[in-house]
């Protein structure tokens, strides 16, 4: 019989994500997003899908090469409101549960995103993009061919993203609102700052939005939340300009406003809580204060496309509710209610990335992904934690294919704390035999690895080796103190505990080659891997992606660079010497080790000349290098980027460790 192949680069395009599923108002039918790669586009493509949970046969309900999302049932569950960039930019279109074709409802000069139904259905609220002399009415214009090149004047430090590029900042974000029926558009915010649409309060009074309404953005990073009471065109804020929330959710009865965020006690390293507003008595308590976990998703993959974060989800009783939280690897569904109870209710070891509440008997349409199962839905029994598979999107290829199960790993770190992490051996694995290994480092440094799909790991491990990979210090799932401990000790206890990491497997896994050792990593496991090489030459090869080498120029050619530098490195350009002791370029003439470069030319979160820096000092230095430049790629390459290039960064990483460490055959 002849044994399957492990994933390769290019099976990319075989997979399929699920994403964003959404429960009708019976209860008895569910939308969500399928995104699949177009490889004659080398483009992404998404469309609604349609379930009858008592038939359990998926009906694809929108068609076409474009990019479809954000499904919202009506509140009568006979049609639905998605977003769709079918004829250039996102407009909002309607479409009836008993077929027929959509309906474009919103028709914005710049787009038009994030559909909100009225409690009567009679009307759409959405976000829409407008200039202080234009109005919600305003149609898009016809594109230029020949657009005038002009210059970018900026008065902002805050004036391009890595996702957006270089901002118009003319362009604010606004709320509107247009009546059904009619067709009768109005603007509901009309601010000289961004108000971003969140949630319609059940008794249609009120409408939740965020935003920073601060005079000087360039030093304010506060994200407020407003209700926006309808009948006066009053709003209120109930935050208090104190820290940065979002994702507002109303009870049944209106009563209560559920949101998530923090008052930022350690900068951007804070735990997300969950916090509760009583309308009635105008209070807020925090409710997660004793859990010392975030609330959210903050497990870091590769693979996942479309993935919409879901908000806090009410049942009927008004009191109970259900929601997201982050621990030692997995992400879950919690219980929560406004007295304080609350415990894990569907704890199991993979990545809930997505569910959708059935309000009336504690059920739930989940989105799952797991190290061996990319992505696919669930039913979920979420009193009792039974799950039911309705779709097997990738089934019919994985057969096809052999898939690595990772180990969880646990030992003792720096500083007493134990560290959590996996080792995944090679997907054709003989005992006996020896294996080079490479060890994986996260991006964020806030960020988890944790028991979801990642075609990278898969990749190499297919390629015939082990691959490590943990959470060291800085780390979400492991409490508050764990993940601001790299803050101001970047390369020093992060740096420990990934090289315990290694001494800890080599300790434990025989089968480990400890002379054929390989590292990677982005971001900030691109600026770890450059610290790396240049403090030990235990690694035969490395690859640094989408990395950091200089907190000097990094604070000013970053769109985050001056703020997340303080914050991080706790140093400003008052402190060159902090900043450069932390810089692994300081070091380049220690490394050894073989270093592929691999940088995206409109990275704009560490941007290309970061590489570049690297590049020429190890060159000057006489180092085995090589710098690999991206085109019309961002800082979320592996991530999202085109389909192609992720295929190809893959290859580059196969043979350059393939070259320098020589898997065994």
């Amino acid at each position: 019989m002849e044994r399957k192949q492990g994933m390769k680069p290019e099976d990319l395009y075989e997979l399929k994500t699920v994403a964003d599923p959404q429960f009708s108002p019976n209860g008895e039918e569910v939308v969500y997003i399928e995104t699949y790669i177009d490889k004659e586009k080398d483009d992404y493509v998404s469309n609604l899908f349609y379930m009858n949970l008592d038939e359990k046969k998926p009906i694809q309900w929108t068609f076409g090469q474009g990019k479809n999302s954000s499904p919202v049932w009506a509140p009568d569950g006979k049609q639905l409101a998605f977003v769709s960039s079918r004829d250039g930019k996102p407009q909002i279109y309607i479409l009836s549960k008993n077929g027929g074709e959509a309906r474009q409802i919103t028709f914005s000069k710049n787009g038009a995103t994030n559909p909100v139904w009225s409690p009567c259905g009679k009307k759409l609220a959405y976000s829409t993009k407008i200039k202080q002399d234009e109005s919600v009415h305003d149609r898009p214009e016809k594109e230029k061919k020949d657009k005038d090149i002009k210059p970018l004047i900026v008065e902002k430090m805050k004036y391009k993203s890595d996702s957006g590029g270089f901002l118009d900042v003319e362009l604010i974000t606004q709320i509107a609102v247009v009546e059904l029926e009619r067709n009768q558009l109005e603007a509901l915010t009309n601010k000289t700052y961004d108000c971003y649409l969140e949630a319609w309060s059940p008794d249609g009074k009120y409408i939740s939005y965020t935003a920073n309404a601060a005079e000087d953005t360039d030093f304010s990073f506060v994200s407020d939340l407003f209700l926006l009471e309808l009948e006066t065109k009053q709003s209120k804020n109930i935050t208090a300009e104190i820290g940065s929330f979002s994702q507002s959710s109303w009870s049944p009865n209106s009563r209560y406003v559920a949101y998530v965020g923090s008052e930022r006690e350690y900068e951007n390293a804070t735990q997300a809580k969950l916090w509760i507003y009583d309308v009635e008595k105008e209070t807020k308590i925090c409710l997660t204060e004793a859990l010392d976990a975030p609330v959210g998703d903050f497990i870091v993959g590769d693979f996942l496309q479309g993935v919409v974060s879901p908000r806090v989800q009410w049942l009927n009783d008004s009191q109970s509710f259900y929601f997201q939280v982050t621990d030692h690897g997995n992400t879950m569904i919690y219980f929560g209610n406004i007295s304080g109870e609350m415990y894990p209710a569907l704890n199991d070891d993979e990545h809930v990335y997505g569910f959708s509440l059935n309000t009336k008997n504690d059920t739930a349409v989940a989105c799952i992904s797991s190290p061996t199962e990319p992505s696919d839905l669930y039913y979920v029994y979420l009193q009792t934690g039974k799950k039911e598979q309705l779709t097997a999107i990738n089934k019919e290829f994985l057969a096809t294919r052999a898939l690595s199960s990772p180990e969880m790993i646990e030992f003792p770190g720096k500083d007493g704390w134990n560290v959590h992490g996996w080792i995944m051996k090679p997907v054709h694995f003989q005992e006996g035999k020896k294996y080079p290994t490479i060890l994986e480092i996260h991006g964020g440094p806030h960020a988890m690895y944790g028991n979801t799909y990642f075609n990278e790991f898969q990749t190499l491990a297919s390629e015939e080796y082990v691959v490590l990979y943990i959470n060291p210090r800085g780390s979400h799932g492991y409490g508050q103190e764990f993940v601001n401990a790299v803050r101001g000790d970047y390369g020093g206890g992060d740096y420990e505990d990934l090289m315990a990491a290694m001494d800890f497997a080599l300790r434990s896994f025989e089968y480990i080659d400890q002379d054929r050792l390989g590292v990677t990593g982005g971001s900030y496991g691109g600026f770890m891997t450059n610290w790396i090489v240049g403090h030990t030459d235990r690694f035969k090869a490395a690859v640094t992606q989408r990395s950091i080498c200089n907190w000097i120029s990094f604070y000013g050619v970053s769109d985050i660079g001056y703020y997340f530098t303080e914050w991080q490195i706790l140093a400003d350009l008052e402190e060159i010497d902090t900043l450069w002791k932390h810089s692994p370029l300081k070091y380049v003439k220690q490394v050894q080790t073989p270093l592929l470069i691999l940088h995206s030319e409109q990275d704009y979160r560490c941007p290309i000349e970061q590489g570049e820096q690297l590049f020429i000092a190890l060159k000057k230095n006489g180092k085995k290098t090589k710098f690999i430049r991206f085109p019309e790629s961002n800082h979320e390459l592996s991530r999202s980027g085109k389909p192609d290039f992720r295929v190809k960064r893959l290859e580059y990483i196969r043979d350059w460790f393939a070259e320098y460490i020589v898997p065994i055959a």
